[in-house]
């Protein structure tokens, strides 16, 4: 499972494109020897997928798409954003007076727990977050950014959707046949956008059976 820059783990970088994104992952998939793999993605995840595999089409095999389509988003995750902003990392002595800081924005339960995945100590055991907020922050337009510029994607792909989310419509078919041909468009019941929170078992299900 890779984390993209500014996330997890990797490195932090004050440039955050699609195209800078592609070329960690292909760095990455040249470290390790890999002509081409299966590449999925879920939302901001999904759509680096769709970037990399209508670039080089030579490096994916089989993509997966889960709840995100080709298209440019507005942005949309500001209660997000705020629920990082209310956690005063100077202040809080534990995990649970940052969730009790972060339950004064309007977000689910499970979205709050998601957040706070973020949390971790520095060598000084200082709180900080993983992520790099400030650049994500100010990348947040461009992270919605749509498609249609590096081609198409011509090998198998599939596009996943939850039925209680409103990410990928009817209207959106038309572009997502387009630019990748061999795709099928396929709903798990009763999941929102957190398809995997919601409905990890069907989700499995569905992906295992596509990449076999």
């Amino acid at each position: 499972m890779v984390d993209l820059r500014n996330h997890g783990n990797s490195p932090h970088s004050n440039e955050f494109t699609y195209d800078l994104i592609d070329e960690d992952l292909i760095g990455l998939l040249d470290d390790e020897g890999l002509k081409k793999a299966h590449v999925l993605g879920h939302s901001l995840g999904g759509k680096v997928g769709m970037h990399l595999s209508t670039r080089f089409q030579d490096r994916v095999d089989k993509l997966v798409v889960i709840d995100i389509a080709p298209k440019y988003y507005p942005p949309h995750h500001q209660d997000v954003f705020r629920a990082f902003r209310s956690v005063d990392l100077d202040a809080i002595k534990s995990r649970k007076e940052a969730s009790d800081q972060m339950s004064t924005i309007d977000l689910p339960f499970g979205v709050r727990q998601f957040i706070l995945k973020n949390l971790t100590r520095n060598e000084d055991e200082q709180f900080i977050w993983k992520v790099n907020l400030d650049v994500l922050e100010r990348a947040n337009d461009k992270i919605g950014g749509g498609f249609g510029k590096n081609g198409v994607f011509t090998n198998p792909t599939l596009f996943i959707a939850g039925e209680n989310s409103d990410y990928i419509l009817p209207e959106d078919h038309e572009k997502i046949g387009r630019l990748f041909p061999s795709s099928k468009i396929e709903t798990i019941a009763g999941a929102g956008h957190w398809v995997h929170a919601d409905k990890p078992e069907e989700l499995r299900e569905m992906v295992l059976e596509f990449l076999a």
